[in-house]
């Protein structure tokens, strides 16, 4: 299972908080959605990539409350925290990098602390995208901003890293996305 987070709504539609959204319309634009539907918590449906169903998934509960969504899509579809792959900004990492990790700390991501603290474990897969920190502004501000033109110019690379990496654990398995994902892999020409 796939969740991007992210906050539902337009206002946050083209915000740097909102890239796992992006990484999951990505996906379904290159894989047609075979179902979808949605409740109060969670919109999600199901893809095919490499042969195999998929389950794509955005909470609709805001970011801080992500928990409750990925919760109840685990219980649900009975599928281990350690078979659900988050997929979110991190502002530790340089802007359009990409990371992919087994497990680990929330990086003082509200959203994955949520999911974390709901679920009773840090084993849950992540795809951590880059959004560096910011110079000036405050943080909550920097991720509730939209991205600026020269991000946007930006967006398909690494939503193309994005997919990539995804369809490399799908096809090859984990380990071997994090060996080619996880090095200095920014295709941007600025990194």
């Amino acid at each position: 299972m796939l969740v991007g987070l992210g906050n539902p709504g337009l206002k946050y539609q083209w915000t740097r908080h909102n890239f796992g959204f992006l990484v999951i319309d990505k996906l379904i634009s290159a894989y047609p959605l075979k179902e979808e539907t949605q409740n109060g918590l969670v919109w999600w449906g199901k893809i095919n990539i490499a042969h195999q169903e998929v389950i794509v998934a955005k909470p609709l509960t805001f970011m801080n409350l992500s928990g409750e969504a990925v919760r109840w899509l685990s219980f649900g579809f009975k599928i281990p925290p350690c078979q659900v792959l988050i997929i979110h900004d991190d502002l530790d990492l340089d802007w359009g990098r990409i990371k992919l990790v087994k497990e680990g700390g929330p990086g003082g991501h509200k959203g994955v602390i949520s999911i974390q603290t709901l679920l009773g474990t840090k084993r849950i897969p992540r795809l951590k995208i880059g959004i560096g920190r910011p110079f000036s502004e405050s943080t909550i501000d920097y991720v509730l901003s939209e991205f600026s033109p020269k991000e946007k110019e930006d967006l398909g690379i690494i939503l193309n890293q994005a997919q990539s990496a995804i369809e490399t654990i799908l096809k090859e398995g984990l380990n071997k996305a994090m060996s080619i994902f996880n090095v200095k892999n920014s295709l941007l020409k600025d990194n």
